[in-house]
């Protein structure tokens, strides 16, 4: 798909840009694949907010997406690529002989290409393979991190992983972020790149377009009250007045590592992002 320019008839227009959705084959949504969407506006089960700046935005279904690819040894047909309000790739209608289902697009996909799941299904676009049957060096996304719980890593539109090595029953990945990490070889892994590819190239334009989102107004702490934010007070345009910038509660922002240090899986990550 491209980006779709607008005439700057207003303002917010002259640097609004879109995707085409050249390559949304499928309109309207499978009936019995959608299930209601219940908004919460970052709010937890005692009704207090847990994450802020959401709320409002337009109304969505969901659409449930086969994440497991275990349906194996049967071939199917794509019915249609459809655009998914839920997250920022495309989706694949699929045909098994008379169930369909939704699977991630990836990119070239297009209607009426087969896929099939199993260990004998060739290395071509849109097949899902254990990692032990995939050839090193070969692009995948949708990979699962444990057997049988279905795709984890490489979801959203663009994004690929790469087979770097297969020993002792494990499969050295390099994901997105440039983190090697060891995943059991036994895990399911679909061939190729997630589709909608110039997603990341899109303009918002307007805030508007934002409440429609589902993205409440973000108000900065600078221009706060003492009494409301740490970074507030001060005649003028004053400055933060702490080593870092924190959040309303004095917690460090903007870069603080918030994985916890033991975590039992960190004996799987070879390389750790960002580290040169």
């Amino acid at each position: 798909m491209g980006i779709r320019n607008y005439r700057p008839v207003t303002p917010s227009r002259r640097n609004m840009t879109s995707l085409d959705f050249a390559g949304i084959s499928k309109a309207s949504p499978q009936k019995q694949l959608l299930k209601p969407l219940k908004k919460h506006s970052g709010r937890n089960n005692y009704g207090r907010i847990t994450v802020r700046h959401r709320g409002g935005g337009n109304r969505r279904k969901y659409r449930v997406v086969d994440f497991k690819r275990r349906n194996f040894g049967v071939a199917g047909n794509v019915v249609g690529i459809e655009y998914d309000p839920n997250r920022s790739a495309n989706i694949a209608l699929v045909d098994f002989d008379g169930k369909k289902k939704y699977i991630l697009a990836p990119n070239n996909l297009k209607a009426g290409d087969a896929v099939v799941s199993g260990e004998h299904a060739d290395i071509r676009t849109g097949n899902a393979l254990a990692l032990k049957n995939i050839p090193v060096g070969t692009f995948v996304h949708n990979v699962e991190l444990y057997p049988g719980k279905g795709g984890q890593i490489a979801r959203t539109a663009g994004s690929m992983a790469q087979l770097m090595a297969k020993e002792n029953g494990l499969a050295l990945l390099r994901l997105p972020s440039g983190e090697l990490r060891n995943i059991p070889e036994n895990c399911i892994a679909t061939i190729g790149q997630v589709g909608n590819l110039e997603r990341e190239n899109v303009k918002i334009g307007k805030a508007g377009r934002k409440r429609h989102m589902g993205w409440r107004p973000v108000v900065r702490g600078s221009v706060m009250n003492p009494c409301d934010h740490p970074h507030g007070g001060g005649e003028g345009k004053s400055p933060i007045g702490r080593a870092t910038p924190v959040t309303p509660w004095g917690k460090p922002a903007l870069g603080l590592k918030t994985r916890k240090n033991k975590k039992k899986s960190d004996r799987m990550i070879v390389k750790r992002r960002n580290v040169k």
